[in-house]
């Protein structure tokens, strides 16, 4: 019995008391029974170390135990207790969770609630502060954006051709974020250089946006204005546009404000001719994106198409945002023939006819004038607010072939890779590309056709191949391609094919497939 026990029989029953409750919950409380009770001062009030010469036993502040039911007391700044035992529990559930206790944010110590933060909060809290941290560093700069010759440099390594289209688009990036990060107390204002790429189908000006933007590594927008109608109508707002590219800046305004948004098939929001009833998706369209491609301050649906009381709101600035439209513009060529015929003839009985060396033009897109977009049916506004014209050109059987095989995620390269998974080598020869650009060219549909075509003959490549382990180089000919013949097959540690006929396994498989 203690020395407290010894001079006040009644605590001392008390004391007993709790003593069975402890040995009933296996030596310690556990948070539901009673605490132990305090020693009290000479004056009835706990004791603080300084009546009658008592000394104050002290409670662990998580556990509730007095120091005699424990195997040591710690002190924390704060008058704070806690026992050895609540101390290793704590740092044991730190271990558990992977956590670095040095990682942990600094907390004052008169806001220290013990017992109410977890360790999966902690690890929440943590986790916020490293992607605040994050996105403070990802900000971006002046220096982030490189000079125009070598963001040119960049896009040939994943773009072949369109010369012309990469070096406007190079100067047009460079000399917008110049006009973002640009001192305005000079009274001197840059004005917002929008593009307008005009190309046919399958020429690249999707592609080279998404090259830009991934180079650059600023948040990027891909809408589609097909889907786009007038306010109060079925469809997707105006506003649909910016909430991508919120959602592509993790709902990070100030990073959205500094983004590129491509609105891709532009063309299809002309004026449409002979329309008796509202142009909901056309001319209305184009002259709702007015004040969006100038630059204003747009209330924009956060994770929604269109507006509505349940989906909460941001505002995003659009000063600072490079749009990018794009189009094909059928029927285009035919509203140029007819512009450059006037010259070509006179009279009513005059041969209309296109200039000399103009007939066979391939790129008629390429002299496209203001004129002849207000004639296909957009309106002069928005051809304001687009002021640098970009025209692609369409791709011949060269620029086939080298899109097949030159840039850095050709087509061709993964084909390769895929086979070399299995160990196994692909090469083509330069007659089987050749005609996969041949077959290309006749669908019309430009580089988008070169997928098409190689998923139908590489079929059973891709099906046989596998089957033989021991084949180690498979090389596709013009004559595999046509039918005419086999892929050469070459095996394992083979040096060269045998020639056939020599009495040994020839190294080509029979025309129409691998046998």
């Amino acid at each position: 019995m203690s020395e407290f026990d010894s001079k006040n029989g009644d605590d001392s029953v008390n004391t007993d008391i709790f003593d069975i409750l402890d040995e009933e919950n296996g030596g310690a409380s556990d948070g539901n029974a009673k605490p132990e009770k305090p020693e009290e001062g000479g004056d009835g009030a706990p004791g603080n170390g300084s009546g009658n010469g008592r000394r104050t036993e002290r409670y662990c502040n998580m556990c509730q135990r007095p120091e005699s039911k424990t195997s040591g007391m710690l002190q924390l700044p704060g008058g704070l207790n806690i026992c050895t035992d609540c101390m290793q529990k704590s740092f044991d559930s730190f271990n558990s969770s992977g956590l670095d206790i040095n990682s942990l944010p600094k907390i004052p110590i008169g806001r220290i609630q013990l017992g109410r933060i977890t360790p999966g909060e902690a690890q929440k809290n943590v986790k916020k502060r490293k992607s605040e941290e994050e996105k403070a560093a990802e900000k971006l700069s002046m220096k982030d954006i490189p000079r125009p010759h070598r963001i040119k440099a960049m896009l040939d390594e994943y773009v072949v051709g369109q010369e012309k289209a990469k070096k406007a688009m190079a100067v047009a990036v460079y000399n917008h974020y110049k006009r973002v990060f640009c001192e305005k107390n000079d009274g001197i204002e840059i004005e917002k250089s929008n593009m307008l790429m005009i190309g046919p189908t399958g020429s690249g000006k999707t592609y080279l946006v998404k090259t830009l933007a991934k180079l650059l590594k600023v948040p990027l927008a891909i809408a589609d204005a097909t889907s786009l109608t007038e306010a109060g109508y079925i469809g997707d707002d105006i506003e649909s546009v910016l909430s991508k590219l919120l959602a592509a800046s993790d709902n990070d305004v100030d990073r959205a404000e500094h983004g590129i948004v491509y609105i891709d098939e532009i063309d299809k929001i002309a004026k449409k001719e002979n329309m008796r009833s509202r142009d909901v998706s056309g001319e209305a369209v184009q002259q709702e994106l007015l004040k969006m491609l100038e630059g204003t301050r747009m209330e924009v649906p956060v994770g929604a198409a269109s507006k509505n009381p349940m989906v909460p709101t941001t505002t995003i600035d659009t000063s600072n945002i490079l749009f990018i439209c794009g189009g094909a513009f059928p029927e285009m060529e035919k509203i140029i023939r007819e512009r450059l015929n006037k010259a070509s003839g006179m009279g009513f009985g005059a041969e209309l006819k296109l200039p000399e060396g103009m007939a066979d033009d391939g790129n008629l897109l390429t002299k496209v004038t203001m004129d002849d977009l207000r004639e296909f049916g957009m309106i002069p506004e928005f051809l304001g607010r687009l002021p640098v014209l970009v025209t692609l050109e369409s791709l011949s059987r060269d620029y086939l072939v080298r899109i097949l095989k030159e840039p850095k995620n050709a087509i061709l390269k993964q084909y390769v890779k895929l086979l070399a998974m299995d160990e196994v080598d692909l090469r083509f020869e330069e007659g089987a590309l050749e005609l996969i650009a041949e077959k290309a060219m006749e669908k019309k549909t430009g580089a988008r056709a070169l997928r098409a075509i190689l998923e139908e003959y590489m079929l059973d490549i891709m099906y046989e191949i596998p089957k033989d382990d021991n084949i180690g180089r498979v090389t596709i000919t013009r004559e595999y391609l046509e039918k005419k013949g086999g892929p050469k097959i070459e095996l394992r540690g083979q040096a060269a094919l045998p020639e056939p006929g020599a009495g040994e396994v020839s190294g080509t498989l029979p025309a129409g497939g691998l046998a």
